[in-house]
């Protein structure tokens, strides 16, 4: 008498999954994320110094990231079919980490600008990939865990940001200090990648999830509905963009810091950001996206005047901890509501709604620079301000909406 037949890898994978294993393994991604570049971020005014860069000049060589991030816009989702979303989030990584590694070791801004450039666009296959995975991961775990993951970027990335302003302070040499981190991060997305596998079933659904864009009928109701939250997202990463970017130049130029204190505001601004990410989740089950996101905009303009209006050491970094605390929902909330419109699949409007972001990204840091030397980085960073009354007047598209009819 013959026994049962053999089972498959993925009938194993099937009786054995756990979401929260899964869970772990999708949180550690995201951690690793944010870890890699953040690394980079405390050790920027050295980079400008080195290359004696404008505010302008520095401003072009970072959106350099933004670039490639857009080009690379078409790319997640033909990836996703094909490969699945982990293994795209963890080669996406190895991508991100020889890039970043490269820039300690760019004897010519020219090559600083294409590590960046290629730095943003495996970034975007990744954040993407990653963030389909994740919404996948959260449908099988039975409630809402998209702003924990979110958190765990922000804890990543305020880990590589704690470790970048240390290096800087020891004046570790940088090539060594960015190779060494990437390749951590390299294995820690290895690791995650592990933990994280999806039986076939849901695999499938990665799949489904990554239909491409233009294949799918966009209507005009559709797009009314993209749009404002394409434009939230970009106002509501303006405050960590303008902390990745710009933060450590604030303190060094008008603030007066050295170059090893200068990486506090990054630190301090994604450190409140972790915080935030970690209540967001319960926030919101509580009083709801748009409550949160309302407060999240009054506390990112309050910050803001802090900054701009008080460039004193304490004060700076308070208001620097305030916008990273103020937008801590609001991307995460645009992206679940993008990749949820009725008739849109998840991952197209996950991948249009990043897509609107990196477009933002592009546009905002030359504009920074450009304000900044013809008036001041004070003026400048006058943006973030801007950017909390913007998340506020914004915050009520992330109700959810059925799609208007063309």
């Amino acid at each position: 008498m013959s026994g049962p037949p053999p089972r498959s890898a993925g009938d194993r994978l099937a009786s054995t999954f756990s979401p929260v294993r899964a869970r772990a393994g999708i949180s550690l991604m995201f951690f690793t994320n944010g870890f890699v570049v953040a690394n980079l971020l405390p050790r920027y005014p050295e980079v400008k110094q080195a290359f004696e860069l404008s505010n302008t000049e520095f401003g072009v060589v970072v959106a350099m990231m933004a670039l490639g991030a857009i080009i690379a816009s078409w790319l997640p989702a033909p990836l996703i079919r094909r490969f699945g979303a982990g293994p795209v989030a963890f080669f996406g990584t190895v991508a991100l980490g020889l890039a970043v590694g490269t820039v300690g070791f760019a004897p010519h801004i020219l090559l600083v600008a294409v590590a960046m450039a290629t730095a943003g666009f495996a970034d975007a296959v990744t954040d993407t990939a990653q963030n389909v995975h994740g919404l996948l991961v959260e449908d099988a775990y039975g409630k809402s865990i998209i702003n924990s993951l979110h958190a765990l970027w922000s804890l990543g990335a305020f880990s590589g940001g704690a470790i970048g302003a240390w290096a800087a302070s020891q004046r570790l040499p940088l090539g060594f200090h960015l190779l060494a981190t990437s390749a951590l991060a390299v294995v820690l997305a290895g690791v995650a990648l592990t933990l994280a596998r999806l039986p076939d079933a849901l695999a499938r659904g990665a799949a489904a999830a990554a239909e491409r864009p233009e294949s799918t009928r966009l209507t005009r109701g559709m797009w009314l509905l993209l749009l404002p939250l394409g434009l939230l997202t970009i106002v509501g990463v303006l405050p960590e963009e303008a902390a990745m970017n710009w933060a450590a130049l604030y303190l060094v130029q008008v603030v007066d810091t050295p170059f090893g204190v200068a990486g506090l505001g990054f630190v301090s601004m994604i450190a409140a950001q972790t915080v935030g990410r970690l209540l967001g989740d319960p926030a919101t089950d509580r009083w709801g996206a748009v409550a949160v996101l309302r407060g999240g905009g009054v506390l990112i303009a309050l910050g803001g005047v802090l900054i701009v209006g008080f460039p004193v050491l304490p004060v700076a970094l308070t208001g620097f901890a305030l916008i990273g605390f103020g937008c801590a929902t609001v991307v995460p909330a645009a992206y679940a509501a993008a990749g949820r419109l009725p008739g849109l699949p998840e991952g197209a409007g996950v991948t249009i709604a990043s897509w609107l972001l990196r477009m933002g990204f592009l546009a905002t840091p030359p504009l920074v620079g450009f304000v900044a030397d013809q008036t001041s980085l004070r003026v400048g960073l006058g943006i973030l301000i801007v950017s909390g009354v913007a998340v506020l007047a914004l915050s009520g598209r992330v109700r959810p909406s059925s799609p208007g009819r063309s």
